[in-house]
């Protein structure tokens, strides 16, 4: 074999090489998990601006998600992704009253973080709903800056676009979520 021939076959096999990672890195990107960093202060305290966390996608897939994760979503009407509490799936009552959100008629603390007020906002309409189904209802923690489902009502499921999983930075943070 001539030595051109071996370096154009290397050359070859290194791009061969290079096209399988990339390939594979947008597979992983696209329906596995990737990197997010949070914009907003809306999911105060857990989650602050610029924390940097891994939101990994298939449990929208396979609808296993529940009550208490952090989404990532599109809300309808908007081009921008939006990171929440799921407060309800379908077929929940929320009720926002006396400051408290109810789900099925409970107060649960896990929705309701001591101190937290949590007023409607936009539409009285979506404070006292019934969810219907292939819907969800999702509030930031940071109630009194959140732009969420007490604005544009229940978002469909197939606008989630994954669950928050893991912070990775900064690293005085770094963990499960």
């Amino acid at each position: 074999m001539t030595e051109g021939k071996k370096k154009m076959n290397e050359t070859l096999d290194w791009l061969i090489h290079i096209a399988v990672a990339v390939v594979v890195g947008v597979l992983i990107v696209t329906f596995v998990a990737q990197r997010t960093v949070v914009h907003q202060i809306s999911m105060q305290p857990v989650l602050y601006e610029g924390d940097n966390i891994i939101v990994e996608k298939i449990s929208p897939r396979l609808s296993t998600l529940h009550k208490g994760d952090i989404i990532v979503f599109n809300p309808p009407d908007e081009n921008i992704q939006l990171i929440k509490r799921l407060i309800a799936v379908g077929g929940d009552n929320v009720e926002i009253k006396n400051g408290k959100v109810y789900v099925n008629g409970v107060a649960d603390d896990k929705f309701n973080p001591e101190g937290v007020v949590t007023l409607p906002e936009g539409s009285m309409e979506y404070s006292n709903i019934h969810i219907p189904e292939g819907y969800v209802y999702a509030l930031g923690d940071n109630r009194q800056e959140s732009l969420d489902c007490r604005n544009f009502g229940p978002i469909k499921t197939s606008r989630i676009t994954g669950r928050a999983i893991f912070r990775f930075y900064p690293f005085n943070k770094f963990g499960k979520i």
